[in-house]
Parts: C-alpha cells; structure tokens; sequence
C-alpha cells in the first residue's frame, strides 16, 4: 500500500496515511462548508487504508460538533478531521499530494447530523 508522510508546516505535528487505492484514483474532496473554505482543505480516506499522527494537535469542532478537526497550535495547518476512531487528510498537509487525482467538490451540509457520520464511518480511515 502506498504510504503518505505529513506534517504542519513546523513539523509540531506528522502523519502517516496509507491507502490500497491507486493515487492519481483519488479526487481529494474539496469541502464547501466555511471552515474547510477559509482552511482550504481536501481530504482523501480510504477505509481500507491507515492514519496515524503524532504531536499534540489542537482540536476545533463545528457545525453539529461530532468530528474534530485537527490542526497545528503552533503554525495553524490543519492536518486531519476525526470521528470515532476514524479520520480523512487534508492533502495539502502531505508531502506528495501532487500524486492523487483532480479534486471534488462536496457538500456535506445537505446532509442531516446521522448521514454525516454513516458516511464518515464508512469512507473515512482507521486510525492507528
């Protein structure tokens, strides 16, 4: 499986991300809601695949406040979004997020709270 390094920009904090799916597969989802905008985030997940992350992450929530979003105390990158044990990478955290495929864009908030998370815990990744 292909195996992905990331960090913040003052490498405060890392990540690994593997995926069992080819990478230039992968279209990172481009997220409209305001906070992913201002972030300018994308993320890739891969049930199949793993994250792990080191460091001590600062952690946000918004919207209906179950997932966490992950970002750097220090530098401010956000590097990750979490949900029971589970978690999608902004790419643009990723050393070589130049390898996956045009980005998507989604629109989450046309879905209720429930939907949401279905759909986190079936596309998102396990952490490690």
């Amino acid at each position: 499986m292909p195996l992905y390094e990331g960090r913040c920009h003052c490498g405060a904090l890392t990540l690994s991300y593997t995926t069992a799916s080819e990478p230039g597969a992968i279209q990172p989802r481009a997220c409209d809601c305001s906070y992913c905008t201002r972030q300018g985030a994308m993320y890739v997940s891969d049930p199949a695949g793993s994250l792990s992350l080191a460091g001590e992450p600062r952690i946000y929530r918004q919207g209906e406040e179950r997932a966490e979003f992950l970002s750097c105390g220090r530098c401010g990158v956000l590097l990750a979004v979490v949900h029971q044990q589970r978690g999608a990478v902004n790419v643009r955290c990723l050393e070589r997020f130049a390898e996956f495929g045009s980005p998507v864009a989604v629109s989450p908030q046309q879905l209720s709270a429930d939907e949401k998370v279905a759909r986190w815990l079936a596309n998102w990744t396990p952490l490690l």
